[in-house]
């Protein structure tokens, strides 16, 4: 796997920060010309791991959101988005749809959006430690490479 490009950005869990991730990778991914689909696929997949890192990683704590994102041969995008809140006590179960542990306002479809919109999903989690989700995602566009 060659790393044609890459960033990596640490943001406060607040969420406000949440459409600047969004502006963000919309700027990387965009030197790999991708569809308006892919695009908006990318942004969502984010903004709910960004989210949920926020709601739920750290709960109503403060803390630091770690994003780093690459691309790799073939137009393959994969973003690690990292928190070191409180983690997942059980991610299969966690994964299911409409599953939260959110206050009633939340869907639960968290992980169903962001596995409806990526090609791969990858979910780490350590109690006490925080969470790592890595979406990845093959770009159809043509690199400027």
């Amino acid at each position: 796997m060659k790393v044609k490009n890459e960033f990596s950005l640490t943001v406060d869990s607040k969420s406000i920060n949440e459409s600047f991730c969004r502006v963000v990778i919309s700027a990387f991914v965009s030197q790999i010309d991708p569809t308006i689909e892919e695009l908006s696929d990318l942004k969502t997949a984010l903004s709910e791991a960004v989210t949920n890192s926020i709601v739920h990683g750290y709960k109503d704590k403060s803390g630091k959101i770690y994003i780093n994102a690459k691309i790799v041969d073939d137009n393959i995008v994969r973003i690690k988005i990292r928190d070191k809140g409180i983690g997942i006590y059980d991610i299969k179960t966690a994964m299911t749809p409409l599953y939260s542990t959110g206050d009633g306002d939340r869907a639960g479809l968290g992980f169903t959006v962001m596995e409806s919109f990526c090609d791969k999903v990858k979910v780490n989690s350590s109690l006490g430690k925080g969470t790592t989700v890595t979406l990845i995602k093959k770009i159809s566009g043509h690199s400027a490479w």
